[in-house]
């Protein structure tokens, strides 16, 4: 690190809302027959170029997927590619899963990609066991901005992360993150201005050429606020 970011350490915890509303049978039952088809297998962890239908020339990680449309975007774009999407927000999840299985009663029994893989508990949690240098490509799509001071320890870009995220990426790799919020903003800057393991560049304020859009992003334009993108680059 060139610099030091005054915040405390990431919490070892989960923060965020697991559940909004209560569950339509619908939903239930594409958490209870369709996702553990479509998780991704803890057991690939060591080689996770496993956890796919066949091998992926490389692999792409989305942290908190939100409503899924940019994951799905992403794999329609480049299907060979292995894309593992996280989120923990069980709604989240439903819409995703929502978008690949017909409403015709065949949750357990519906043909899913076998280049997308989801995980559904805290991403650190996958971050922490992959291996390092396994990764081509990371996301991060306007997350939660936690813009209270007292809770920046809870926001994803943080010091300790961008080294975990280091350690995943392969050499030349892209780290992509995108944020409405200006608080967030500001503290992207500070703390990747704070750190020599990327590569970083001023954000674009028009999304570039293949990032997918995401209903956060619109809801952000139609309030009038200014979306930011980043690409830092792994050295």
């Amino acid at each position: 690190m060139t610099a030091s970011v005054d915040v405390k350490p990431s919490p070892d915890r989960l923060y965020g809302r697991p559940r909004g509303h209560t569950l339509r049978p619908r939903q239930q039952r594409l958490l209870d027959q369709t996702l553990p088809r479509l998780r991704f297998p803890a057991a690939a962890m060591a080689d996770p170029a496993t956890g796919f239908g066949h091998r992926p020339a490389q692999i792409w990680v989305e942290v908190g997927f939100g409503g899924g449309e940019h994951s799905l975007a992403q794999h329609a774009a480049h299907p060979d590619v292995g894309y593992i999407a996280c989120e923990v927000f069980e709604n989240g999840l439903c819409s995703l899963l929502s978008r690949l299985v017909p409403e015709d009663g065949a949750e357990d029994t519906a043909p899913l990609p076998d280049m997308l893989r989801v995980w559904d508990e805290d991403a650190r949690i996958l971050l922490r066991g992959l291996p390092a240098q396994s990764i081509d490509r990371l996301f991060l799509m306007f997350p939660d901005p936690w813009p209270k001071s007292r809770h920046a320890k809870r926001r994803f870009v943080h010091p300790e992360m961008v080294k975990m995220v280091a350690r995943v990426l392969r050499p030349g790799a892209i780290w992509r993150v995108a944020s409405d919020d200006p608080t967030y903003q500001a503290w992207v800057e500070e703390v990747m201005a704070a750190q020599d393991l990327f590569d970083t560049a001023p954000p674009a304020t028009v999304r570039p050429e293949g990032w997918a859009p995401t209903r956060y992003e619109a809801k952000a334009i139609r309030a009038g606020r200014q979306p930011m993108y980043w690409t830092f680059t792994r050295r």
